[in-house]
C-alpha cells in the first residue's frame, strides 16, 4: 500500500511541477526579451536572444496545443485515459486476488491448527483411557483368575472403577465378561444366582432387564459379571448376543490387543457409541502366539464404553474456542459409508479440513471433520485495497483529464453550483414554511385556550375561581413559552439565543410555578413548597421567561419522578449560602419538609467556581436555587449523561413517564447564558437536588428605587395581624411562616395545640388566625374537637379563625358535632391563601367581576360598527368575535376565505375585515 501510495503522490507532483516549470520559464523567457531586446546587438548577444526565442515559442506552442488543441483532447488524451484505466482496474483485481488468497491461506492454516489440535486432545485423551483399560484387564487377570478364592467381586469392582473413573475421563463405563463354556453354563448360573440373558431387548425403545430372553444355546457365552455402576444393567448380558459386541469380542482375542467396535445404539441410553474390548488371558503368552492360542487361553474381556457425543463435547468444553469451528468425528472404515460419530449436518460454510485419529486399532479408520461456523468474512484489506487503487486510479485520471479540460470543467462545475444554490434556495424556503407552519399550528390551540380563559375572566366569578382561572391562565402561557423553548432548541444549540433585561419580582413568577404544578402534586400526595430567602431583593432585572424556564424544568422532572415526600425549591444570596456551609446539618437527617432524608445540595455544586470567580458588574446579584426531591433517584451509570441533549436515564423511563431528554439541556445552556453553573446531587432511591447559579442586577439599586418600590406595594388588608402557625417540622413551618408573611401578617411558630390553647387563653396579644398542619390536627381527633370547642368559649375575647394546610383536596372531616375547619390546599401561595382569608374573613369581595371591565366610553367605542372575522378555527373565530362585542361591534363569522370573499363581494356593508393569514383552500 505505500508503494502504490507513493508512486501516486509521485504522479501528482510531477504533473504539477512539470505544468510550473513550464510557465516559469516562458514568463522569465518573455520578460527578458522584452526588458533586454535593444541590449542585445553584440553576436555573442544575438546567439543567446536566438535560444531564448526558440524556447519562449516552442514552449508557448506547447502550451497552447496541450490546453486548446480540440483533435488532440478527442483523440490521444481520450485513449491515454482508457489505458490508465483499464491498468488501474487489472492491478486492483491482481492486488483482490492476491490478498485474498492470502488471507484464505491463512484462514485455511487456522482451521488446520485447530482442528490439528483437537483431533490430537481427542487421541490423547483416547489413548489414556485405552491404557487404562488394558491396565484393568490385567488387575482382573491377577485379581479374579489368578487368586482362589477371587479377590474381586461385583461391589469392589464398582468400587474400585467409580474412584478411578478420573483417569479414564473418556469413558462411560467399563464391564467384564467372563468366557463361558456351554458345557459349565448350568453351574454356572446357579453359581452367579441368574440366568445369562441374550443382550438384544425385545423393545428397543424401552429397556426392562426382566423382559430380556436366556441367551439362545450356543458353543460358548461370555456374559458381564462384574461392571461400573453407570452400566450395570449390562450385567448378566451375554455379549455374543449382539453383532457388533461378537465381532469385537472375537477380534480382541485372537488379535490380542485392544479393538473397537463400529458405532451404534447403546442399550438403555440409545445414544451412539463404541466399546473397546481387551481380551483377558489364563497365562502370559508370548508376541507370537498364534489365534489359536490366545483363543484357547482366554479367560474373558474387558469392555470400555465410549459415549461418543459427551466425549466430543467434553474435550471441546475445555477449549476457549469451542464456538469457532463446527466438529464432525466419522468412521470411515467403510469409505464409501462413513459414519457419523458426532456432529451435526451444517450448511456449506466454506472450508473444510479432515484431520486423521487414530484409536489404536488398525482395522478401523477414524477422522475428524472441522467448519468454521460462519462463512469467511469480507476481505477488508483486499476490497479496501483494491478500491484505493480504484480511487487512485480515478483522482490521477481526473487530475489529467481536469488538466485538459479545465475551462470546460470550470463551467460546468459552475452551471452545477448554480443548480445546487436554487436547489439549496428551494430547501431553506421549504424549511422555513414548514417551521412557520408547525409553529402557527401549534400556537392556534393554545391561543384558543388563552382566549378562552381571557373571555371566563370578564364573567361574575369569586375570588376562588378567579384564582382559578388566574391560575389556568398562567399555566397555558407557561405551557406556549415551553412551546417556544422547543422550537427555539436550535437556536440555543446555534449560540444565537439572547437573553432580555427587564425588570421582574421573582416571587410571583415561582407562585406560578407552583400553580402550574399544584394539581400533579396534589394527585401524587407530594409536599410542593417554595423558600425565598428575605435578602433576595423585591425587584430584579434580567430574563424573567428564561429564568421560570429553568425552574420549570427542574421541577417538571421532580414532580414526574417523585411519588411520595416533597419537592422544595429554595432561592438565596450566594453569599448567603456560602456563609451558612459551616453550620449546615446532616443532610441524610430527617429534618427536611416532609421527614424523609434528602440528598446533599451542598455537594450538587461541590465543583462551581467561587463567588470571587463569577463575572458580572458591581450591583450583580448572584442567586443560587436548589430543586430537591424525594424522588427515584438517578442512577450512578446516568449521571455523567444527564445534561446530554435527547439522553434519558434509560429506555424503562421514557417508556413510564415520557419526555425528549432536552429539559435540563436547555436549562445548562441557559444557565451558562445568565453567567451561572448547574449541578446536581442524587442518590438512587433517595432522591435529587439540583442546583444552579443566575447572576441579575438589582433593580432596587438606591435607596429611591426602593422606596418607589415600597409605596407602589398595595396595602394588605391583613396588615398589622397576627397569626399562630401549629407545626412541629421547623423546615415546614418555615415555609409556612414565608408564605404568611407575604400578607402582612406577624407570624409565632408553636409546636403542638397545647401550647396554642396555652398562649390564645393566657397571652395579652390578639391573635386572628390559626394555623394547623393537616397530620397536627389529625393526631388526635377528640383533641382537636376539644380545643375548638376551648376557643369558642374564651372570656370575652373573640375566637381567632382556623384554618388547616393540607396536601390533598376535598377534606370533609366531622368529629362529633364540631366539623374540621376550612382547608388551605398546598401549595401555598399567596394568592390562594388571600383568597381563603377574605372569604373566611366575611368581607364583601368574596364574588367580584373579574377583570377589568372596560369603561362607558370603550365599551362603546365600535358601536354601529360591521365588522368580518375569517378563521378556520372554530376556538379562535369565537374568541375574536367576544372580544370586538365587548367594544359594541356587530360582529359576523366566516370559517374560510372563500365565503370571506363571497361577502366582501360589492356592495357590502363590512367596516372591517379581521381574517387569519394561514387556512386551507384559500388563505388570508
Amino acid at each position: 500500500m505505500s508503494y502504490i501510495h507513493l508512486i501516486g503522490f509521485g504522479l501528482k507532483v510531477g504533473h504539477l511541477v512539470l505544468m510550473l516549470c513550464y510557465s516559469f520559464l516562458s514568463l522569465i523567457s518573455m520578460n527578458y526579451f522584452i526588458f533586454n531586446d535593444t541590449q542585445m546587438k553584440s553576436s555573442s548577444n544575438k546567439s543567446w536572444m536566438k535560444f531564448v526565442e526558440f524556447f519562449t515559442w516552442n514552449s508557448t506552442k506547447i502550451f497552447h496545443h496541450y490546453y486548446s488543441s480540440k483533435k488532440i483532447r478527442k483523440t490521444w488524451w481520450r485513449k491515454l485515459l482508457i489505458l490508465w484505466f483499464a491498468f488501474g482496474i487489472i492491478l486492483a483485481l491482481w492486488f483482490f486476488w492476491y490478498l485474498r488468497s492470502q488471507a484464505l491461506e491463512k484462514r485455511q492454516e487456522t482451521l488446520a491448527n485447530m482442528c490439528d489440535e483437537r483431533a490430537r486432545m481427542l487421541q490423547d485423551q483416547f489413548n489414556v483411557s485405552l491404557n487404562h483399560v488394558q491396565a484393568m484387564s490385567i488387575l482382573i487377570s491377577t485379581f479374579h483368575h489368578g487368586k482362589n478364592p477371587s479377590a474381586i467381586d461385583q461391589e469392589t469392582f464398582a468400587k474400585y472403577t467409580e474412584r478411578t473413573a478420573f483417569e479414564r475421563p473418556l469413558t462411560s463405563g467399563v464391564a467384564y465378561a467372563v468366557r463361558v463354556l456351554h458345557s459349565e453354563r448350568e453351574q454356572f448360573e446357579k453359581q452367579q444366582g441368574w440366568t445369562i440373558k441374550k443382550m438384544t431387548p425385545v423393545d428397543k425403545d424401552e429397556y426392562n432387564p426382566d423382559e430380556l430372553e436366556p441367551s439362545p444355546i450356543q458353543q460358548e457365552y461370555a456374559p458381564v459379571i462384574f461392571a461400573q455402576d453407570t452400566v450395570a444393567h449390562v450385567i448378566s448380558l451375554d455379549m455374543l448376543t449382539g453383532k457388533e459386541d461378537r465381532e469385537n469380542v472375537m477380534r480382541a482375542r485372537e488379535l490380542g490387543k485392544g479393538v473397537l467396535t463400529a458405532p451404534f445404539e447403546l442399550i438403555k441410553t440409545n445414544r451412539l457409541g463404541v466399546i473397546l474390548t481387551f481380551a483377558v488371558y489364563k497365562r502370559d503368552l508370548p508376541s507370537n502366539a498364534t489365534p489359536e492360542e490366545r483363543i484357547e487361553a482366554t479367560d474373558g474381556y474387558l469392555g470400555g464404553v465410549f459415549d461418543i457425543e459427551s466425549l466430543v463435547e467434553k474435550l471441546l468444553q475445555q477449549l476457549a474456542s469451542k464456538q469457532t469451528i463446527y466438529v464432525n468425528v466419522f468412521d470411515t472404515t467403510n469409505i464409501s459409508k462413513p459414519i457419523s460419530m458426532y456432529g451435526t449436518n451444517v450448511s456449506d460454510t466454506g472450508l473444510e479440513h479432515v484431520s486423521p485419529l487414530n484409536f489404536g486399532d488398525p482395522s478401523r479408520k477414524h477422522e475428524m471433520r472441522c467448519r468454521f461456523t460462519q462463512k469467511q468474512p469480507w476481505q477488508i484489506l483486499a476490497i479496501s485495497t483494491s478500491f484505493g487503487i480504484l480511487v487512485i486510479t480515478v483522482l490521477v485520471g481526473h487530475i489529467f483529464h481536469a488538466t485538459i479540460n479545465r475551462i470546460l470543467k470550470v463551467e460546468d462545475d459552475f452551471q452545477k453550483m448554480q443548480e445546487l444554490k436554487l436547489r439549496a434556495e428551494a430547501a431553506d424556503v421549504a424549511k422555513s414554511q414548514f417551521l412557520a407552519t408547525v409553529s402557527h399550528e401549534i400556537r392556534t390551540p393554545m391561543n384558543g385556550v388563552l382566549g378562552m380563559l381571557d373571555m371566563l375572566m370578564d364573567t361574575v366569578l369569586d375570588v376562588t375561581q378567579q384564582d382559578y382561572v388566574r391560575t389556568a391562565q398562567a399555566s397555558g402561557k407557561a405551557l406556549v413559552s415551553l412551546i417556544n423553548a422547543v422550537l427555539d432548541q436550535a437556536k440555543i444549540e446555534s449560540g444565537k439565543l439572547e437573553l432580555d433585561s427587564v425588570r421582574f419580582d421573582l416571587r410571583p413568577i415561582l407562585d406560578d410555578v407552583l400553580s402550574l404544578f399544584s394539581g400533579k402534586s396534589q394527585e401524587k400526595g407530594v409536599e410542593l413548597a417554595v423558600y425565598i430567602s428575605e435578602k433576595v431583593p423585591e425587584t430584579l432585572i434580567g430574563d424573567p421567561g428564561r429564568f421560570r424556564q429553568i425552574i420549570t424544568n427542574l421541577m417538571g422532572n421532580s414532580i414526574k419522578f417523585t411519588e411520595k415526600g416533597h419537592i422544595f425549591l429554595t432561592v438565596h444570596l450566594l453569599e448567603e449560602v456560602m456563609e451558612s456551609i459551616g453550620v449546615e446539618t446532616d443532610p441524610s437527617s430527617k429534618d427536611t419538609l416532609s421527614g424523609l432524608p434528602v440528598a446533599d445540595r451542598n455537594r450538587s455544586w461541590d465543583k462551581f467556581r467561587t463567588s470571587g470567580q463569577i463575572v458580572g458588574p458591581s450591583e450583580s446579584i448572584t442567586l443560587i436555587i436548589s430543586v430537591e426531591d424525594t424522588g427515584v433517584g438517578i442512577p450512578l451509570e446516568a449521571q455523567s449523561r444527564i445534561f446530554t441533549p435527547f439522553m434519558q436515564v434509560g429506555p424503562s423511563i421514557s417508556r413510564i413517564h415520557g419526555g425528549t431528554g432536552i429539559g435540563l439541556s436547555i436549562s445548562k445552556h441557559l444557565a451558562n447564558l445568565m453567567n451561572g453553573e448547574i449541578g446536581f446531587d442524587s442518590v438512587p432511591k433517595v432522591g435529587s437536588t439540583f442546583t444552579f447559579t443566575a447572576v441579575f442586577s438589582n433593580g432596587c439599586s438606591n435607596l429611591k428605587d426602593q422606596k418607589v418600590n415600597i409605596q407602589s406595594k398595595p396595602k394588605s388588608e391583613f396588615c398589622n395581624m397576627h397569626a399562630i402557625i401549629v407545626d412541629p417540622r421547623p423546615v415546614r413551618a418555615e415555609v409556612s411562616r414565608y408564605h404568611i408573611q407575604r400578607l402582612g401578617m406577624t407570624v409565632e411558630i408553636l409546636p403542638n395545640l397545647t401550647n396554642t390553647l396555652s398562649m390564645l387563653t393566657n397571652g395579652s396579644q390578639t391573635i386572628h388566625v390559626v394555623f394547623i398542619e393537616e397530620d397536627v390536627w389529625d393526631k388526635d381527633l377528640s383533641f382537636s374537637a376539644a380545643f375548638v370547642y376551648k376557643l369558642r368559649n374564651l372570656d370575652h375575647k373573640i375566637p381567632p379563625k382556623l384554618f388547616l394546610l393540607s396536601n390533598s383536596i376535598g377534606r370533609s372531616r366531622q368529629n362529633g358535632a364540631v366539623s374540621s375547619p376550612p382547608v388551605i390546599t398546598k401549595p401555598l401561595r399567596a394568592s390562594m391563601m388571600a383568597a381563603c382569608l377574605e372569604r373566611a374573613m366575611g368581607g364583601n369581595k368574596n364574588i367580584v367581576r373579574n377583570g377589568e371591565v372596560p369603561k362607558l366610553a370603550l365599551s362603546k367605542l365600535l358601536v354601529g360598527r360591521k365588522i368580518l372575522v375569517v378563521d378556520d378555527n372554530n376556538v379562535n373565530l369565537r374568541v375574536a368575535a367576544g372580544a370586538l362585542k365587548k367594544y359594541g361591534a356587530e360582529v359576523v363569522c366566516a370559517d374560510s376565505g372563500r365565503k370571506a370573499i363571497s361577502l366582501l363581494k360589492p356592495p357590502h356593508s363590512f367596516d372591517a375585515c379581521f381574517m387569519d393569514i394561514q387556512m386551507p383552500e384559500m388563505d388570508g
